[in-house]
């Protein structure tokens, strides 16, 4: 039987692995709900790290907050969204992946609405701030649950690039915030408008914005993605699990090793998307920063969605290890753009050393989570050895998904600990120099695990004498 028999929106079976029910009808439903999972997860993104933008502009409308503080605000939305991932990992096979992307999607309508009115009094505390900072971290803890329900749908041979589209397009909301936040800010008739302008002084001018359409402007799109979710995607039955059952993934050491792994790529995209408005807009006042803040985001997230076809052909394991070798080397390029070398500080080579950096983190979140489906489906046979074929199957799957969204959650830290490294070390030295060079420890040691649980000749990813499909011991 080919067809894929649903009860609404449930589908009762699932074969991906199966050739004639994925050219059937698998991959036709598979890919609806990829791509209404899109602008749900973009959208969080969006609201997540909106914060970066909103930090840039309060001292500007009469906030008097420090930049420690401020630096603080730009990270508080990864701790909280990171923290959220832990327990967003785990709750789709509990809840179901349509339920929970309606619900997820529609708590973004919380820190949205409460930016855009917190923002229009300058005597609103700064505790309201930080809570509302914390609130953003929804948007950061969907993308776990995303990922996780996304990682259901698609076959091992299209899963890489199933989940770098999703993620990487989801990615690019924090391009398209940084870029649509400066213009609809400056539109006193954008809608929907709720109160009067602010007057913005910079650099001895004045001029009217609109600061809460930074929250407002996503109100009407959080509505219409949540409609699509619940008219226009399924739950998988054979997905269902319960906590206790994915609890498993804490026993296994691949999990640990590659949340350390993703901690140095989507850490870092994140981080640098978080912190790279207000340390550009410190390092360099009188550059127009906040206008192409934006590009950087922008090639990172295209970078994720348009490479993971690369990590399917080559291999995930050598694309990484490429990748932390890039980011040693952009972080050298950034020392040298902020003068720590004894060069004259330069905005045009600080900006393309951080979109080298932005490109990279793409291409190794996109090969990361390429490589988690793999391990985990090499490692199975030894975890497994007297199951059948199907029960591997179906706990390589689960294992894989709980991985997914668990090593999104801890490299979500990242967001948090970039800007903070940032902040502390403008604050004890007047530069970033002391954050970039334990950035560049880290990225190599990242290279050093990579190579010798992954990459090296006789690991677990380059030696495949056994497979999902050996014959269960006797």
């Amino acid at each position: 039987m080919a067809s894929a028999p649903t009860r609404k929106h449930v589908l009762t079976d699932w074969r991906p692995e199966d050739p004639a029910f994925w050219a059937s009808s698998g991959k036709a439903i598979a890919t609806r709900n990829l791509w209404i999972s899109v602008p749900n997860l973009l959208l969080a993104f969006s609201v997540w790290m909106v914060w970066s933008m909103v930090v840039a502009k309060l001292k500007l409308i009469g906030f008097s907050f420090t930049t420690d503080q401020l630096f603080w605000l730009a990270a508080l939305p990864a701790l909280s969204g990171a923290t959220l991932r832990i327990f967003y990992s785990f709750i789709v096979p509990v809840f179901g992946g349509r339920m929970w992307t309606v619900l997820s999607t529609l708590s973004l309508l919380v820190p949205a609405i409460g930016i855009g009115l917190a923002v229009q009094n300058p005597d609103t505390p700064y505790i309201a701030f930080v809570i509302l900072a914390l609130l953003c971290g929804f948007g950061g803890g969907n993308f776990a649950s995303s990922m996780s329900n996304i990682s259901f749908f698609f076959p091992k041979a299209e899963k890489g690039n199933a989940l770098a589209i999703n993620a990487g397009f989801g990615n690019l909301g924090v391009s398209v915030m940084q870029f649509l936040i400066p213009l609809v800010i400056t539109l006193g008739a954008f809608a929907p408008v709720i109160g009067a302008p602010q007057i913005a002084v910079e650099k001895g001018v004045e001029s009217q914005i609109w600061l809460q359409n930074a929250g407002f402007v996503w109100v009407p799109f959080i509505l219409a993605a949540a409609a699509a979710a619940w008219i226009g995607m399924n739950d998988i039955s054979s997905a269902k699990a319960s906590f206790a059952t994915q609890a498993v993934v804490f026993q296994r050491k691949h999990n640990w090793i590659m949340c350390y792994l993703y901690v140095g790529t989507f850490g870092s995209f994140i981080g640098f998307s978080a912190a790279f408005p207000l340390l550009a807009k410190t390092l360099f006042p009188a550059v127009m920063v906040l206008k192409i803040a934006f590009l950087g985001p922008l090639v990172g997230a295209l970078s994720r969605a348009l490479t993971g076809w690369v990590s399917d052909k080559w291999g995930g394991q050598h694309v990484t290890h490429w990748v932390f070798l890039a980011l040693s080397v952009g972080v050298l390029g950034v020392l040298y753009s902020v003068g720590a070398t004894g060069a004259a500080p330069s905005f045009p080579l600080f900006f393309s050393a951080f979109l080298w950096l932005f490109f990279w983190t793409g291409v190794g979140n996109a090969s990361t989570f390429q490589m988690i489906p793999a391990i985990v489906r090499a490692d199975m046979p030894r975890l497994m050895p007297k199951a059948d074929l199907a029960t591997r199957l179906k706990a390589s799957d689960m294992e894989a998904a709980a991985i997914v969204g668990f090593s999104s959650a801890i490299g979500a830290y990242g967001g948090f600990f970039i800007p903070k490294a940032f902040g502390d070390s403008l604050k004890a030295t007047g530069g970033p120099e002391t954050a970039l060079l334990i950035f560049f420890a880290f990225y190599l040691s990242c290279v050093v695990v990579n190579w010798l649980f992954y990459a090296r000749r006789k690991s677990l990813l380059n030696t495949p004498a056994l497979t999902l499909s050996s014959e269960p011991a006797a």
